[in-house]
């Protein structure tokens, strides 16, 4: 787990938006979703 991927979902659980969230993280959506994907992959379940 590494910290960027956890603000990453804080900024898609506050915005409740993917495209937001990448705004607000300076990062494409398609990073953002990532990295998300990637965070629930490690904790072995959706977020």
């Amino acid at each position: 787990m590494e910290l960027h991927q956890v603000r990453y979902f804080l900024a898609v659980a506050s915005t409740l938006n993917f495209t937001r969230a990448a705004e607000m993280c300076n990062v494409t959506q398609p990073a953002l979703t990532k990295g998300v994907q990637k965070l629930e992959q490690e904790l072995g379940g959706q977020l």
